[in-house]
């Protein structure tokens, strides 16, 4: 019986995947090996830390890529050399570029109304109106099944969502009434929600979703930018601004961490608001604690 050697990149991918990462972080871990590769016309067996470093300032001053784009190819270069190489020395002292901490574009419940309103397809506005209804990241949305919906209890499954976690979320009302007219309308085979242009057993993919919200946000003149995200965003912060605590909301998005959670605090405007400058306590009753 003959062996086919295992190549380079079928180990690593086998790696990421007896590992569990998500389909899309192995795809861009591979065509950032492939780029790599493709650089120096050498495997990477044959290069070290010096060719490494170098591809990287390559890649930042001579290609101009931004800094979470550069993080991509850090990510996959030290996945490549630590785990499927076992190599660490290679990349033990690459630096992790420092990626600018920006406060994400929302939506005030106007512009979220307008919008969803501007989807024509019923398929279309039902999965965005789910990604602000409930929160949900647009790859959680793709894999809604029909059996994820509960009724009874007024709560969706996320299941598999970031870190390949599950988690419940709110089912809003109205949100029910649109799935089931959706439902009704479409008779998705099987027990995916949104299946994709293959029938039963695909997913939507995400593509159609965004160029979906991107067409409506065309339509009816949003200036700002729009994207499945976006909704996302504009959801937590509205729940914050209606009162629900920092918890709830972390729980809900299914956020790893608190810290990530409290960047909403940062762009609710009512939560500014509400906050009173120290100029105005000068003088005072309130001020004399100020000393």
């Amino acid at each position: 019986m003959k062996v086919v050697q295992e190549s380079t990149r079928d180990r690593m991918i086998a790696d990421m995947e007896l590992r569990q990462l998500s389909a899309g972080t192995i795809a861009g871990y591979v065509r950032c090996y492939e780029r790599f590769v493709e650089h120096y016309m050498r495997q990477p067996t044959e290069l070290g830390e010096t060719e490494v470093r170098c591809y990287l300032l390559h890649l930042l001053k001579v290609r101009g890529l931004s800094p979470s784009s550069l993080k991509m190819h850090v990510a996959a270069l030290r996945y490549l050399y630590q785990t499927t190489l076992r190599r660490p020395e290679v990349v033990e002292h690459v630096p992790w570029p420092k990626i600018p901490k920006s406060l994400p574009e929302i939506l005030s419940g106007t512009e979220v109304e307008e919008l969803l309103g501007a989807i024509v397809s019923l398929k279309h506005r039902a999965i965005l109106t789910t990604a602000y209804g409930a929160g949900l990241r647009v790859s959680e949305i793709c894999r809604l099944g029909c059996s994820d919906l509960d009724s009874k209890r007024m709560v969706l499954r996320v299941r598999r969502g970031k870190g390949r976690k599950d988690r419940y979320v709110m089912l809003s009302e109205r949100l029910l009434l649109l799935l089931r007219e959706y439902w009704l309308a479409a008779r998705p085979p099987g027990d995916t929600l949104f299946p994709g242009a293959g029938g039963e057993g695909t997913f939507i993919a995400s593509n159609t979703i965004r160029n979906a919200l991107k067409r409506a946000a065309k339509a009816c003149g949003l200036s700002k930018r729009a994207t499945p995200h976006t909704l996302r965003h504009s959801f937590a912060t509205h729940l914050l601004e209606s009162g629900t605590d920092l918890r709830t909301i972390q729980l809900v998005l299914g956020h790893a961490s608190i810290r990530t959670t409290s960047r909403y605090v940062h762009v609710s405007k009512r939560h500014v608001a509400r906050t009173k400058s120290p100029l105005d306590l000068l003088g005072t009753e309130e001020g004399k604690s100020l000393g």
